[in-house]
């Protein structure tokens, strides 16, 4: 089992994104299928830019979940925490406007309880993963489910004895949840316990009534860094004191999909390769933010998310330009 210095807990799924933009479900011909689910993106991105990761999560036992774990192993993720169940391999249909952005449609008629996803176990969990790594990565679409959230509160448990940093992107989704109006209390809970914590402008109203990441930190307490996303409008950051704001890339987005947690890969990235006190510099904190939004731009010159991601090099060569 190599040493992954991230482990990434939640969904893997397939993103089915319509390939006519501009249109309603009914109306949409025909889709085309990309690998994708937040964790899994993340872990994924992660590899291409040079930092080992691993994903735990639960697939179906059907050809669909067999090909994620396929490309998981393509791209080099480590697998030892990947589970299996009966029950199929989620697909997400994904519409598309003119200008990338994406809205969630459905599960192609099913329930959102009906996938392998909702079934992550918590007694199976790997736990030597957790003896070897430096981050745990979660998003919060797994809290939906019982199953899935005791897995959560485990691996919670597990980075808490071997004192793994907790990133959380909350990524929150209400068609994944059976009981939406659960989900604000239920997502508050669990971030308490993030030391970095990563949302979009509208979660972090949402959440916190305020976008700004020095107001959010005050209120949750204990994080170390708080990094809010606003898609073409740029980023703001508060990372050990330093706070800032910068704008998005001047780029052409042909879809969308994925963009924050290449943004989340590419913030973890930078931290594995500078460490965590390099926040303590003005300067080091705003560079790892620009190489973090860099990322994140990058990946929505190409459809799907895990297929558009850059590598290091790609990165690197987009920042000479820009600068």
């Amino acid at each position: 089992m190599a040493k992954s210095q991230v482990l990434c807990l939640g969904e893997i799924l397939w993103d089915c994104l319509a390939d006519q933009p501009a249109m309603s479900v009914d109306a949409v011909q025909s889709w085309t299928h990309y690998p994708g689910g937040a964790p899994a993106n993340v872990a994924c991105a992660l590899v291409k830019l040079g930092t080992l990761s691993s994903f735990i999560g639960c697939v179906g036992t059907d050809a669909p979940g067999q090909s994620l774990v396929d490309l998981l192993q393509t791209i080099g993720v480590e697998i030892s925490g990947v589970q299996r169940h009966p029950a199929p391999t989620r697909h997400v249909e994904v519409l598309r406007s003119i200008s990338g952005d994406r809205q969630f449609a459905g599960f192609g008629g099913r329930s959102t309880t009906e996938f392998a996803d909702t079934h992550l176990q918590a007694k199976a969990l790997p736990e030597a993963l957790f003896n070897q790594a430096e981050y745990l990565v979660m998003g919060t679409l797994a809290l939906a489910y019982p199953e899935t959230r005791r897995a959560m509160e485990r691996a919670i448990e597990l980075a808490n004895q071997q004192y793994l940093k907790i990133v959380i992107d909350v990524n929150w989704r209400p068609m994944f949840w059976p009981e939406p109006d659960q989900a604000k209390s239920t997502i508050l809970s669990l971030i308490q316990q993030a030391d970095f914590l990563k949302l979009s402008y509208e979660e972090a109203e949402w959440l916190y009534g305020t976008a700004d990441p020095r107001a959010i930190v005050q209120q949750h307490g204990d994080a170390e860094g708080v990094l809010v996303t606003n898609g073409d409008q740029g980023c703001a950051y508060c990372l050990s004191e330093q706070s800032g704001q910068l704008p998005a890339f001047p780029i052409h987005p042909l879809d969308t999909t994925g963009a924050g947690d290449s943004f989340l890969a590419g913030f973890i990235h930078q931290l594995c390769k500078r460490g965590i006190r390099s926040l303590t510099h003005p300067d080091t904190a705003k560079q790892i933010v620009t190489y973090a939004s860099a990322v994140g731009a990058l990946t929505t010159l190409k459809p799907g998310a895990i297929a558009a991601q850059p590598t290091a090099i790609e990165v690197e060569a987009f920042l000479d330009k820009e600068s």
